[in-house]
């Protein structure tokens, strides 16, 4: 579909607002995923971490033959 200018194109024929509505709402629908899924990587990696702490804990004091935690 060809505009003849700016305007007519961010009009979209009368339908603009519905149309880059439509974008925007998409737009910061994927935005707000990406985030989640940052937030959720960090979570799942300080998770495993603390896990894996705990273990090399539990490993040392059993090694020194102590009960401590």
């Amino acid at each position: 579909m060809f505009f003849s200018s700016w305007s007519d194109f961010l009009n979209m024929g009368g339908y603009g607002f519905y149309v880059w509505l439509s974008y925007g709402i998409c737009f910061v629908t994927i935005l707000v995923l990406f985030a989640q899924s940052l937030a959720g990587k960090r979570k799942v990696f300080a998770e495993i971490q603390r896990q894996q702490q705990r273990e090399q804990r539990l490993q040392q004091a059993q090694q020194s033959g102590g009960h401590q935690l």
